[in-house]
């Protein structure tokens, strides 16, 4: 619904490499919801886009990685596409940066291969989840229970599994950051 994200800012964190699909329709239902939405990347001025296995558009990045802090936003969106994730996972601002929303029990939407990142964070161990199905070890390996469903939600930390999934992703994704923060992830370990 227009407005029931009104004041909220949130960050979309992706590298070259993430579904196109997979940030445009989420960014487009967050900013009709009334969010304001910037995307942060390890890239500089544009970040590349793809279209499964064709390179897609290119997209101004708003906030370099290296001068984001998380404590700016109420929310984090991480898209999918295999090579974004993989490249996050490898710099360590990146995953430092995932896993501050989570301390923060800020929420977070992962979609696809977008919870690769949270496997190193360690963010995922004792949580629902979903993704694409070739991440299923490696969430199960990291302590998460994987759900083959279109769309997981544990203690405003989202997951969908793929682009036929981004409806029911975006409703709910809408519904956990209109509800905030949460119970600060360190606090739920103890």
């Amino acid at each position: 619904m227009p407005g029931e994200l009104n004041g909220k800012r949130i960050a979309i964190l992706v590298a070259d490499g993430f579904e196109q699909v997979e940030m445009t329709k989420p960014k487009a239902a967050l900013e009709e919801a009334g969010a304001r939405t910037e995307v942060v990347s390890p890239s500089r001025g544009e970040v590349q886009a793809w279209r499964h296995f064709d390179k897609g558009d290119k997209f101004p990045v708003d906030v370099p990685l290296d001068t984001a802090n998380p404590k700016d936003y109420d929310a984090l969106l991480l898209p999918g596409g295999v090579a974004n994730p993989d490249q996050l996972r490898g710099i360590p601002k990146a995953v430092d940066f995932a896993k501050q929303f989570f301390e923060a029990g800020k929420p977070v939407a992962a979609i696809c291969h977008g919870p690769w990142l949270l496997v190193e964070a360690d963010v995922v161990r004792g949580r629902s989840v979903t993704s694409w199905p070739s991440l299923r070890t490696d969430l199960k390996n990291a302590g998460a229970n994987w759900i083959d469903q279109e769309v997981v939600a544990d203690n405003g930390l989202v997951t969908s599994r793929k682009p036929d999934d981004i409806p029911a992703f975006n409703r709910k994704m809408i519904e956990e950051f209109r509800q905030g923060v949460r119970q600060p992830e360190h606090s739920l370990r103890h």
